[in-house]
């Protein structure tokens, strides 16, 4: 048998497929200084565009929160035209920012209207794009490897300052912010769920909180360990070269591996083959959303996507399992290489012999049941 996972992750040996799928220092520090420097625009401007349009509540910056990959450390770099690395980052108002009541009486598409136009001084100096018909964001197109997504949040007033005086007391900083940058995740978590309010471009104002799935996915990297979150970037660099466009979200690969995912010892090769041996039944079963068991991710996709994927995973299973059974170091690295693309190292003599034993050995302890207490997981 072969072993395989020097070429997934090493921290010794290079190059591998982990850090072949992440973004190069130059591209992310560019993607960091582009997401600043959208969050000072929307600060310094959205408000002189509302007063210039008959605004006149309260004077209020928006305060920024990051989401999505960026925030969870699964973010990939695009493995073909016309994918982009997406970044969220969410900017939240006060409720009186544009109402006040206990709902947003202005409409979304003010609120919307008067970002977009706040920002396009920014867009034009940059050279950047503008996309105005995403129904829950505003996209900002950085580059043709990246763009930021700013979804627009309205939050009650009272909720805002907590957030604001949180971050000053416990942290010493002088604006939440900048606490935000120290503790994003400590200070955020003390707004009540049902009370994050999402600017919609044809539902005008939906309750939509982004932190629960959040919270859910960084749980599951602490009960599961590092070793899930590599596991989790595999399979989204498995979509990205079987998909150009389209394929399982994020979301949905994270929702049906979480309950799957088995840790092994220095082995994310056998990781891996656990996960997608059982992949395509989870999926063809259907998979709802971790925090909102009434939603199914496997409808978005629908039917004939659900089979697709299903299909596409099951065929890494059979080139996973066959390239670790192999005796042939050069054959297994060209069949990995079939499923993930060149960004899979096609390094043979990195290949490492191994033993039925030695697999058993990478397996997770497993504690025989007690007939007095059961087992009790948190999560």
């Amino acid at each position: 048998m072969l072993n395989l996972s020097s070429l997934f992750h090493s921290t010794v040996e290079a190059p591998t497929l982990l850090a072949n799928l992440d973004l190069s220092d130059n591209r992310r520090t560019f993607i960091a200084e582009a997401k600043s420097a959208v969050r000072m625009c929307l600060r310094e401007e959205l408000l002189k565009v509302l007063r210039a349009h008959g605004y006149t509540g309260p004077a209020v910056r928006p305060r920024f929160f990051t989401q999505g990959s960026w925030a969870y450390k699964t973010i990939n770099a695009p493995a073909q035209h016309p994918q982009q690395a997406d970044v969220d980052d969410g900017a939240y108002l006060p409720l009186s920012f544009v109402s006040q009541k206990v709902r947003p009486s202005v409409a979304s598409n003010i609120f919307f209207a008067a970002a977009e136009q706040a920002l396009l001084p920014l867009v034009g100096q940059r050279g950047w794009k503008l996309v105005t018909d995403k129904p829950t964001c505003i996209r900002v197109e950085i580059a043709s490897f990246a763009h930021v997504d700013v979804p627009l949040y309205a939050i009650p007033d009272d909720e805002f300052e907590t957030l604001q005086k949180t971050a000053s007391s416990v942290y010493g900083y002088l604006s939440l912010d900048a606490a935000m940058d120290r503790a994003e995740r400590d200070a955020w978590t003390a707004l009540p769920r049902d009370h994050v309010l999402l600017a919609h471009r044809e539902d005008d104002w939906v309750k939509s909180d982004p932190r629960p799935v959040k919270t859910w996915f960084l749980d599951e990297v602490e009960r599961h360990g590092e070793q899930y979150r590599r596991t989790v970037r595999y399979l989204k660099g498995f979509r990205d070269w079987q998909w150009s466009a389209g394929g399982p979200s994020s979301i949905l690969l994270m929702a049906a591996s979480a309950p799957i995912f088995e840790a092994r010892d220095r082995r994310d090769d056998l990781a891996l083959l656990d996960v997608v041996e059982k992949l395509p039944k989870a999926l063809r079963e259907g998979v709802c959303n971790p925090i909102d068991a009434n939603e199914s991710l496997t409808d978005r996709l629908g039917a004939e996507g659900v089979e697709d994927a299903a299909k596409r995973f099951g065929r890494l299973e059979v080139y996973l399992r066959g390239a670790l059974n192999s005796n042939n170091s050069s054959q297994a690295c060209t069949w990995i290489v079939d499923q993930f693309g060149q960004r899979f190292p096609n390094a043979p003599l990195r290949v490492k012999v191994t033993t039925a034993a030695a697999t058993v050995l990478a397996a997770p302890a497993s504690a025989a049941a007690s007939p007095l207490v059961g087992r009790n997981q948190a999560g």
